[in-house]
């Protein structure tokens, strides 16, 4: 009996140990017992905030064409701006590249993710504002298709002066207000074929660079194009380095890809409309379709980011998506040189 008390005594003094408000404890020991609290209870809830943050980040595909488009077209443009500025609330709602608190700070896998998209509306959004809202390259640039831009090529990391989400912000707005300006036509849009063709051949040297940060995975350092040549028409494969990837880098590399891959099928379902007739014209909407198909089968997530050799019993995650975009690049190179021709 005596040992069981004993036992209950040492059991209240450790649970009085966690309680700020115990008797007989200075002020300065009431506020460390409580910020000890604090951790504990952060710590605990660490694994239900990453499960949160981590769906968060993930979104599922969305049809950016209305469902009444067919009787009520929206003005050109309208669907792709929409697009852009869907993606962007998207990124909006948890941004995680920029964190510096644990445990967000751990999801590489999301932060890389989230990544890939927006270097796919930085390269749309360009586009935009030197090609596809003006009628030649003489016209003066629309101001909000510039101030989108500059706002999302900033620093993606920062967390102060200024905040990404701030800028990032400022460019969905402006974004916004481009597309007002659509609907009441004190904006432009102007989806021609040469346009068009601008924005695939920048997908197609987006996705070329993709590729070749997968192809680097392997296990044995070889030799391959440098990203700088990768995709480019006038430098493919003139340039080659050797280059062997750390592996904490490979899963990174492998949800940047996967990001690039969901925002590029997204504006590929929304140009596949603006451009609709010009497409139907060239009879090639078959082929803009296999290369959103190939983006869709990009978005595959193995529990583990394996890189087996390639006699392994394990697969190589990064191989099998580098081939599936080396198709897509392929086919969307294919679909460009035709409506150009």
């Amino acid at each position: 009996m005596h040992a069981a008390q004993e036992e209950k005594s040492k059991g209240g003094r450790l649970l009085g140990w966690f309680n700020p408000l115990a008797a007989e404890t200075s002020l300065a020991g009431r506020a460390a017992r409580g910020l000890a609290l604090l951790v504990l209870l952060y710590c605990l809830a660490a694994p239900f905030i990453c499960w949160y943050d981590y769906a968060r980040a993930f979104k599922d595909p969305f049809d950016p064409v209305p469902a009444d488009a067919a009787k009520k077209p929206p003005a050109p443009g309208v669907v792709f701006t929409n697009t852009l500025v869907t993606m962007g609330d998207q990124l909006l709602e948890a941004w995680l590249p920029n964190d510096k608190l644990y445990p967000t700070i751990l999801l590489d896998n999301p932060q890389n993710y989230q990544l890939g998209v927006l270097e796919t509306m930085r390269y749309a959004t360009r586009v935009l504002r030197d090609d596809l809202s003006r009628q030649r390259t003489t016209d003066k640039i629309d101001p909000n298709a510039d101030q989108a831009f500059t706002a999302f090529s900033n620093n993606p990391n920062l967390w102060l002066f200024p905040a990404a989400e701030a800028k990032f912000s400022s460019g969905v707005k402006a974004l916004r207000e481009y597309e007002q300006g659509l609907q009441n036509g004190s904006s432009t849009f102007y989806p021609r074929t040469d346009n068009l063709v601008v924005l695939m051949y920048q997908f197609a040297s987006l996705l070329g660079g993709e590729s070749t940060r997968l192809a680097n995975a392997p296990r044995d350092r070889i030799l391959v194009a440098s990203q700088e040549a990768a995709g480019d028409p006038n430098t493919e494969d003139t340039k080659q380095t050797y280059v062997k990837v750390p592996w904490s880098q490979i899963d990174d590399n492998f949800y940047h890809a996967r990001g690039v891959a969901y925002a590029m099928r997204q504006i590929l379902m929304a140009s596949r409309y603006e451009f609709r007739e010009v497409i139907k014209a060239k009879r090639s909407t078959d082929m803009i379709d296999s290369v959103i198909e190939d983006l869709r089968l990009a978005q595959f997530e193995p529990c583990f980011v394996l890189n087996g050799s390639r006699d392994s019993m394990f697969a190589n995650h990064s191989l099998t998506l580098m081939a599936t975009l080396q198709d897509a690049r392929q086919k969307l190179r294919s679909f460009a040189d035709t409506m150009r021709d």
